[in-house]
């Protein structure tokens, strides 16, 4: 008898790897019946999950690390095995504002950063209202890629430009209704903006960081306790997927059936240049290769330090020990021995998150170095909660 699983997605590119698996038959050939559940919004996940109404979901790779912690309304453990890819973050300003923007300063992320700050400056000289700019989530890299970029510049966030969650299939109607001036969000909605003319983009995720985590696959830590044989299939199953997606010739073929009105339902058009990688500033999404789906636990410190960077996180944590508790590094290891694909063999790399370099054990060395940063933590309590070995 199949294991039944409902999971969770939302209408994203990156959730490919999931819809790879069931299109493809990766899921029956586990032994699973999936039924994939494209959710609307991402507290829809995050509550259907905590609740067991959903048993797993494509994941903003900061959920199962606040969720455990506290940060938001939930407190659920939670905790990931699988990560489902990098990049695909683009900042996308109205036509008007980018307009601005890029007289002032042409090329580069960090430049169009400053040329932004200028205008706010201007702006408020002028009496006129703060800009509003849009995020999906309060903990998702959309959120920590846009505050960092906006910090290079000098703008502070509530202070210079109002922040406002918008669902992701939401963001450009926000954007021509006037309701927002810019937002930051996955593919394919940036590509939207642009094919309907409504917005510009002014950087991309690749250009604030290369490489950077974007999607998990999460489940609650009692799920993956109470089934582990359905963890574990589900895992293969979906590491499969990915590793399908990566495929070069399949890409078309992806992209195709990506746009049907069941999952993304969007045009072609809309979805294949982030998997071709035919977006200027951007490559092609990574599913898979260079360790797209390894849980870097460096990626997890990384979130905790923007947590408390950002007044997110208000306790002292052993950020290390935080990440190793929800990034499970050495289960994807397990699953990946068990279908023949390689790991990485190390749990935590040097990141660079806008030319700054990020080592998971000098957390507080790095917070210190930030500019413009609202920590509710003292930083030598947080030295002192620092105990896992270097």
């Amino acid at each position: 008898m199949r294991r039944a699983l409902r999971v969770g997605m939302t209408p994203l590119v990156d959730a490919a790897p999931l819809v790879a698996a069931q299109e493809g038959g990766r899921f029956e050939a586990e032994g699973l019946d999936v039924e994939l559940s494209v959710e609307p919004s991402w507290a829809n996940i995050r509550d259907k999950v905590a609740a067991g109404v959903l048993d797993a979901a494509h994941m903003l790779a900061p959920m199962p690390i606040a969720a455990t912690l506290g940060v938001g309304p939930l407190h659920e453990p939670m905790g990931t095995a699988l990560a489902l890819g990098q990049g695909g973050n683009a900042i996308v300003l109205s036509r008007e504002l980018a307009a601005r923007v890029l007289d002032d300063a042409p090329v580069g992320a960090a430049e169009r950063a400053l040329a932004l700050a200028r205008v706010v400056a201007e702006r408020r000289a002028a009496g006129a209202p703060a800009l509003r700019l849009a995020t999906v989530f309060p903990v998702s890299m959309h959120s920590y890629e846009l505050g960092g970029w906006l910090a290079g510049g000098g703008v502070e966030i509530e202070r210079d430009v109002l922040l406002r969650v918008v669902p992701p299939p939401r963001m450009v109607a926000e954007l021509e209704a006037g309701a927002i001036d810019g937002f930051c969000v996955g593919e394919p909605w940036s590509r939207v903006a642009v094919l309907r003319g409504s917005g510009v983009i002014v950087a991309t995720g690749e250009e604030i960081w290369s490489r950077a985590p974007e999607k998990v696959l999460g489940v609650t830590a009692r799920f993956a306790e109470r089934e582990p044989d359905a963890h574990r299939a589900l895992l293969r199953a979906v590491l499969r997927g990915a590793r399908d997606c990566d495929e070069p010739a399949g890409r078309a073929e992806l992209a195709t059936v990506l746009a049907r009105p069941r999952y993304l339902d969007l045009a072609r058009e809309a979805i294949e240049p982030a998997l071709a990688g035919t977006l200027p500033g951007a490559p092609a999404h990574r599913f898979h290769r260079d360790g797209a789906s390894f849980p870097w636990r460096s990626h997890a410190a990384w979130i905790v330090a923007q947590m408390l960077r950002f007044g997110q996180l208000e306790k002292a944590v052993d950020v290390r020990a935080a990440a190793a508790a929800v990034y499970w590094t050495d289960v994807h290891r397990e699953i990946a021995a068990e279908i023949g694909v390689a790991a990485p063999a190390e749990d935590e790399k040097v990141e660079h998150f806008d030319g700054v370099p990020f080592h998971a054990a000098r957390v507080v060395e790095y917070l210190r170095a930030l500019p413009v940063h609202a920590l509710c933590v003292d930083l030598d309590e947080l030295a002192a909660a620092q105990r896992t070995p270097r």
